[in-house]
């Protein structure tokens, strides 16, 4: 399964993140989105697992946009929420998958058994190059 990970779009999707996700199965966005406009674009590509960031939590079209999601990816337990000090200290061991945004720093880091991810930015804010 082709899974798409982007984060930190800021009401800006670029053509080269739109490539990158064509052909993806499942799209998560880990926050910071900056408009419904983005959230369209996405859905259009692939079902979307998506939460809001710091910057989205005032806006009217975000409102029911979750602060974090858990769901299951091909077996693996995945958390998605934008910033990573939101994440419980003691995360329940079934949680595989940990993808995050806020930072604009891409990551991917195994922590015992779960691993860290974070795409980076994506938007207006700095990008960091689409894989």
């Amino acid at each position: 399964m082709k899974v798409g990970v982007i984060s930190d779009t800021h009401g800006l999707l670029r053509p080269e993140a739109i490539t990158a996700l064509e052909g993806c199965e499942a799209i998560l966005h880990a926050g910071d989105i900056g408009s419904q406009d983005i959230v369209d674009q996405l859905s259009a590509i692939a079902p979307l697992h998506i939460v809001r960031g710091n910057n989205d939590q005032d806006a009217e079209w975000a409102k029911n946009i979750a602060d974090h999601l858990r769901f299951d990816i091909e077996g693996w337990q995945t958390l998605l929420v934008h910033d990573i000090a939101d994440v419980p200290a003691l995360l329940d061991d079934s949680v595989k998958l940990v993808v995050t945004g806020h930072s604009h720093k891409p990551l991917i880091d195994w922590r015992g058994d779960t691993l860290y991810l974070n795409p980076g930015s994506a938007g207006r804010r700095g990008v960091s190059s689409c894989r």
